[in-house]
């Protein structure tokens, strides 16, 4: 039996997309394996949202021949888009797979086997206009599943390499989206995270009209996406992937405050709280939009989870302009902040743009907001000390010499159960429990901070 060794790199929809992939192959005979182990195929989905990742991708396609020089190495995904004549020219990647032909991995590795030339199957993703058909068919032993809806983006923020890596906005269909649900809840998936490239887009290329009606963004194909997913028996979460914060308007979430099943968590990506670094990024909002939004929010769901995406050092960024950012996601009190330091991308409007900002710089201001954001998170997760919650339990832990079974609620704080005082067995993993949280424990599993379950 061949065996194969999968490395994802990158977003949720990659994480999604090589899931797929393994299923593909193992329903072809390969035995999946852990990338550290020996293998006859190392599949690499790469990602190039950042210089960091470009190297990244690049790292372990190298590490994979290094491993073994006799095994088939596959270049997948963004990076390949964006670096594929590079790619070719390196002598440890055999096969070239760009996004959109991700679902004919077995079929390519194939023909390889055949030839034993490197194969490349690479096209314009700018005129790709179908979602390509990848589907997960078994939940393996999660209770959770990504769910790729949609892909591609139109948006072409003035950093953003990723149009042209994924080219423009395709969906599939929610007939598609669902059947795969109803298949994954049969065999005991219990929560399901909606995903996209960019998520709020879901659906607007077949809209004559456009998205946006009066700044606001219509949200209603989306909307129509979750509701039916929401009927799907078997399915108990219905989380919601990065959102588009113009989508966020009274009726959209009003609409979404009718449904039960969907997680009070939400990620709004911000990438600046100055209006002058957003005009300069070709963000279609304000800071202050972006408040209302929040507000909006927490209004209908009023221990709303809300996380971010923020961006330092993006070229021109004064030490005022960074300061605004700092004071505004204070004031918001977000859940979880994801701080990324501006990458330079070749071909993107923001690499030709004057003052760009050292890496000095960007690290003072990346550890400024990082040292924020633990503050906002454990305050956030303190709020729920005494409460009665819900927990969707997933996996048995060992955390300081202890087992227990570990879940997150519906904003997705994560809890843990220690089985012994409990008197839970390990065999009932994956059970939806209500428990008081007890304490938050600093330093805990893998660092984070957990709230201990009773």
């Amino acid at each position: 039996m061949p065996r194969a060794a999968f490395h994802n790199l990158g977003c949720k929809v990659n994480a999604y997309e090589t899931e797929a992939m393994e299923q593909q192959l193992r329903e072809r005979g390969y035995e999946i394996v852990p990338f550290d182990e020996e293998a006859d195929v190392y599949v690499i989905n790469t990602c190039s949202v950042t210089n960091i990742a470009d190297r990244k991708s690049r790292q372990m396609l190298h590490r994979a021949k290094k491993r073994n020089p006799q095994a088939l190495v596959a270049a997948v995904g963004c990076y390949v888009q964006v670096a594929s004549q590079e790619l070719a020219k390196d002598p440890s990647v055999d096969i070239i797979i760009g996004n959109n032909r991700k679902g004919e991995l077995a079929d390519i590795l194939e023909e390889y086997g055949r030839t034993r030339q490197q194969a490349v199957r690479l096209e314009d993703i700018g005129r790709v206009q179908d979602c390509e058909p990848l589907r997960l068919k078994n939940r393996g032993e999660h209770t959770r599943a990504f769910i790729r809806v949609q892909d591609g983006c139109n948006q072409f923020c003035s950093y953003c390499i990723i149009p042209y890596a994924r080219g423009r906005v395709r969906s599939r269909s929610a007939e598609d989206v669902a059947e795969e649900i109803r298949g994954l809840a049969a065999q005991g998936c219990r929560e399901v995270v909606l995903t996209g490239i960019h998520l709020s887009s879901y659906g607007v290329e077949h809209m004559k009209e456009g998205p946006v009606r009066g700044g606001d963004w219509d949200g209603r194909q989306l909307l129509e996406l979750i509701q039916q997913v929401h009927g799907i028996p078997g399915i108990e979460r219905i989380r919601l992937g990065s959102l588009e914060p113009r989508i966020i308007t009274e009726a959209f979430v009003r609409a979404l405050g009718g449904l039960p099943k969907l997680c009070p968590h939400f990620h709004l990506s911000l990438q600046s709280g100055c209006d002058t670094v957003l005009k300069r990024m070709n963000r279609h909002y304000t800071a202050a939009d972006y408040a209302r939004r929040c507000e909006i929010l927490r209004q209908q769901f009023p221990d709303a989870a809300v996380t971010t995406d923020v961006i330092v050092g993006f070229p021109g960024e004064t030490e005022e302009e960074f300061a605004a950012t700092r004071e505004f996601v204070e004031s918001i009190h977000f859940y979880e902040m994801h701080v990324f330091k501006y990458s330079k991308r070749a071909g993107t409007r923001a690499a030709a743009m004057p003052d760009q900002i050292t890496e000095q710089v960007k690290a003072e201001r990346s550890a400024i907001l990082l040292e924020l954001e633990a503050s906002m998170s454990r305050k956030f997760r303190e709020r729920f000390v005494g409460r009665q919650v819900t927990v969707l339990l997933e996996e048995a832990e060992e955390i300081e010499g202890r087992l227990y079974m570990t879940g997150y609620t519906p904003e997705y704080v994560k809890a843990a159960l220690d089985l012994e005082k409990a008197g839970f067995s390990r065999e009932r993993a994956q059970e939806e429990l209500q428990g008081r949280i007890i304490r938050a424990e600093a330093g805990g599993l893998l660092g984070d901070e957990l709230l201990l379950l009773a």
